[in-house]
């Protein structure tokens, strides 16, 4: 599995332009075929969908759509749209989220849609519902970036905490990194320039080109990514910089304090260079703190952590302090 992991990954650095590729990349074929589980999407002939898919079948890999996973606790017409627990924007409004965070997968189709693929993948798209945060947070407030999917929203977590608590190997592109961010229990940054902003330093658009017109296509930003020592990224890519790497987004994982995630690289483009780390026994590494400097922190990965003497996965960590929390406020 290791060795299909590494294939995967180094095979998927390669996505050239406006596919995500990193110059430094080499695609190396599979020794034998594994499947692929891609993560439910209802576009499927977004980019974002069909680059990855079309990176996989290069590498020898054979790719499976996965099925929407919907949640027990929430209401759905015949098309799997919610009839409830959305908000005008599209996004999930905090009594639908705070079900979806509580139980998690629990109750939900997540083991049937996962099935028996060797990892499941989660691509890029649209803004994650700020409700689903640890902690909950009002939307951005930016017209122009409103891009809502309550359903995806929904399906992305529930099947990312499922392989999460059953050890199934899993991979995020963009949103599907930020979303592992999210169930871990990390800080989101929602708007980067808002970020910027907010502690007064200039940002220089390194996370995503301004387009020149509002319809004109979305212009990618090629920047390096530095690798961390001693990471899987690092063992993959040979060495510390990955160069060229194209971005279009606008939001990022912002700090992983008390979480059992591991950045295996960052962006320098404003020498606002911080990361974390977790090593093995679960001893948190420096990472910016609350309100620090903000960081487009891009191949984030998740290793399992000790907790209390017990291999836990981030989704049930957080699911406890969040019950925990309930608890707390119900005695009060």
């Amino acid at each position: 599995m290791k060795k299909r992991l590494t294939t995967l990954i180094l095979a998927l650095l390669m996505i050239v332009g406006a596919w995500g590729v990193c110059a430094t990349a080499e695609v190396v074929p599979f020794p034998e075929a594994p499947v692929i589980g891609i993560a439910w999407r209802a576009d499927t002939d977004s980019e974002f969908f069909t680059n990855i898919c079309r990176a996989v079948e290069e590498a020898g890999g054979t790719w499976v759509l996965l099925d929407q996973v919907t949640s027990a606790d929430l209401a759905y017409d015949d098309a799997g749209k919610l009839t409830e627990g959305v908000t005008a924007l599209g996004s999930l409004d905090g009594d639908a989220a705070k079900y979806v965070r509580l139980n998690t997968w629990h109750g939900s189709n997540a083991a049937e849609a996962v099935g028996d693929v060797s990892i499941v993948l989660f691509t890029g798209g649209e803004d994650i519902s700020s409700t689903l945060f640890f902690e909950p947070e009002p939307w951005h407030g930016i017209v122009a970036e409103i891009d809502y999917n309550a359903e995806r929203d929904v399906s992305d977590y529930l099947t990312m905490s499922y392989c999460l608590d059953n050890d199934i190997p899993v991979m995020g592109f963009c949103r599907g990194m930020q979303m592992l961010g999210v169930i871990s229990g990390a800080e989101m940054i929602q708007d980067i320039p808002a970020r910027f902003a907010e502690l007064g330093v200039e940002y220089d658009d390194t996370h995503r080109n301004q387009k020149a017109t509002p319809e004109a296509y979305r212009d990618y930003a090629a920047h390096d990514v530095e690798v961390a020592e001693g990471s899987r990224l690092h063992d993959i890519v040979g060495g510390t910089t990955l160069t060229g790497c194209p971005s279009w987004h606008h939001q990022a994982i912002g700090n992983v304090d008390n979480t059992r995630l591991i950045v295996t690289g960052t962006t320098d483009g404003q020498d606002l260079r911080r990361g974390a780390a977790i090593p093995p026994g679960g001893r948190a590494g420096e990472a910016p703190g609350r309100g620090g400097e903000p960081g487009g922190l891009h191949g984030l990965r998740y290793r399992a952590g000790v907790l209390q003497g017990h291999r836990r996965s981030p989704a049930r960590a957080v699911g406890s302090r969040l019950r925990g929390a309930v608890n707390r406020r119900k005695r009060l």
